[in-house]
């Protein structure tokens, strides 16, 4: 079965960290380009971060460089997104993503979405 199966959010306070983990089944991550995007209450899906096919670049959204790190373990075909000095404003549902898009911080191309995992980061 192909599925991204996520894990790792929940509450936190404001400077805090936390770590999700997308892990792959049915597909080798190594394969694709690789992004997580997060939805806040009433707002659209934004890209947070990403690594390209191309030379697997990184790629992050302004409000997050320095904070967040993505990475990916090809050996556990997993998916990781490092977070901290988190802040109020990051409270939002994150989903890890792979595929083949044009720009992998925009969410059109991706193939294969995970079932996504809350944050919620407050005091």
């Amino acid at each position: 079965q192909v599925q991204l199966v996520e894990s790792g959010g929940g509450l936190v306070q404001p400077g805090g960290s936390l770590r999700l983990s997308c892990a792959a089944s049915g597909f080798t991550l190594d394969y694709y380009a690789i992004g997580w995007f997060r939805q806040a209450p009433g707002k659209e899906r934004e890209g947070v971060s990403c690594i390209s096919t191309s030379y697997s670049s990184t790629f992050y959204a302004d409000s997050v460089k320095g904070r967040f790190t993505i990475s990916r373990d090809n050996a556990k075909n997993t998916m990781y997104l490092q977070m901290n000095s988190l802040k109020p404003e990051d409270t939002a549902v994150y989903y890890c993503a792979a595929g083949w898009p044009t720009l992998c911080l925009l969410q059109y191309g991706y193939g294969y979405w995970g079932q996504g995992t809350q944050v919620a980061v407050s005091s």
